[in-house]
């Protein structure tokens, strides 16, 4: 929700670390007398053996205190930075991600005690006041079951605070991985619940321009779950067409021309800067049901050069595993979507219509396709983690880094794509 996808881990106590240390020198105190005796005694076993008087770790229920400890920390430190009239209603339990100008909580409403998420954006610059407005004018207007809700609002000068579902199911390919099973039928079941909401988002003439898997959560971890469309922080109004007649190729549509997504899933015509419809968005499902199907990326490389070069000539490939095992019509599909003319690709309504959509969807396919996905999703995520020395991909390369490039002059674009 507009936080990629960052994760808060708890951090080491310093309370345990004192504890320790203040141990340590005790022992050392008492026993200095005794050092010539524990300097021969050292050298035939070393300083970890199991010995009576080896200092043990922390055991699991106080290692378990310190965490709390430190948790309790954490919320009290972001309470601090809400506003009393926000807190009076929602109780903060613990931060669940942060963005360039936003934070996400998990909340509980201290009347119902029904769980929530508060994204809090910060509006003081004027970045971060744009990226709301936006963010806000489009979820203000939505009301789709496979897209995120908007509760209520609080806003204030410096801050504004967006009160939201609560998506608790995880994200798309963590659920793929997590089924243990997986078949072209869990596909199109998945794509159809996101084809419904972004034809909505058409529909009302919304963009939604950063479509990726780290995006499209589950509102439970239930079997039956919804999936959400979230995180709109570079939706935009314009460049949709009728989604009903399944046409966005009308004057209207192609409206748009700020550069902006996730490298991986940007569509060709929004790197060559030229004018785009939400024809963007549909790109990226194809991408999506790409990856879905096979855990790894139709265009990827480390070079950011060629990888803009190998989307905008529109080179990808079905080699390599579960391809074989993966149906004509599911291709078929895919290819229809990553088409290099947008007035060509489908549309929401053409998509959830087409054959493989509508005929795997109630098929009782078993080919299980997870073994190769969940192999390709380990790999992807050894080579990203090994692009970085600190074990994590830095944001030039990762695959989750969504941004929105600077004007430049006009007719410009990336370099070195022809």
């Amino acid at each position: 929700m507009g936080c990629g996808n960052s994760k808060v881990l708890p951090d080491a106590s310093k309370k345990g670390y004192v504890s320790v240390v203040q141990s340590l020198v005790a022992f050392r105190k008492s026993h200095a007398d005794d050092e010539p005796k524990k300097r021969a005694e050292k050298q035939r076993a070393p300083w970890f053996s199991t010995g009576a008087k080896t200092l043990q770790p922390a055991s699991n229920s106080q290692q378990q205190i310190l965490r709390d400890g430190r948790h309790q920390d954490k919320v009290a430190k972001y309470k601090d930075k809400f506003d009393p009239r926000v807190t009076a209603r929602y109780d903060i339990k613990a931060l669940i991600g942060r963005g360039s100008y936003s934070r996400v909580v998990r909340v509980e409403h201290r009347a119902t005690r029904q769980p929530f998420a508060i994204k809090m954006m910060e509006v003081e610059a004027l970045e971060g006041r744009e990226v709301c407005a936006s963010e806000l004018a489009v979820l203000q207007r939505v009301s789709h079951s496979h897209v995120i809700q908007l509760i209520e609002v609080f806003q204030f000068p410096q801050r504004v605070y967006m009160v939201l579902e609560l998506a608790t199911g995880g994200e798309l390919l963590d659920r793929v991985v997590s089924r243990g099973h997986f078949t072209e039928r869990d596909a199109t079941r998945a794509l159809q619940m996101v084809l419904a909401g972004v034809g909505y988002l058409h529909n009302l003439g919304i963009t939604h321009r950063d479509l990726k898997p780290e995006n499209l959560l589950y509102y439970h971890p239930g079997v039956d779950s919804r999936l959400l469309v979230t995180d709109f922080g570079l939706a935009t109004f314009g460049g949709a067409g009728s989604e009903v007649s399944g046409d966005h190729t009308g004057a209207d549509s192609w409206s748009l021309r700020t550069t902006c997504g996730t490298p991986e899933y940007m569509a060709p015509e929004v790197l060559l800067r030229k004018p785009y419809s939400c024809a963007v968005d549909m790109w990226a499902l194809g991408v999506i049901a790409y990856i879905v199907l096979s855990g790894s990326m139709p265009f990827e490389d480390d070079s950011r050069t060629r990888l803009y070069r190998s989307i905008v000539r529109g080179k990808y490939s079905f080699h390599g595993d579960p391809w074989p095992s993966v149906s004509d019509l599911a291709k078929d599909f895919i290819q229809r979507l990553l088409l290099l003319d947008p007035a060509a690709r489908l549309s929401a309504v053409q998509a959830v219509r087409h054959p493989w959509v509508v005929s795997m969807a109630a098929s009782s396919s078993t080919r299980n396709l997870h073994r190769s996905i969940s192999q390709n999703l380990r790999q992807r995520t050894s080579r990203s983690s090994s692009r970085s020395p600190s074990g994590t991909a830095s944001s030039a390369d990762s695959w989750e880094g969504s941004y929105r490039w600077k004007k430049t002059k006009s007719g410009s674009r990336p370099e070195h794509l022809d």
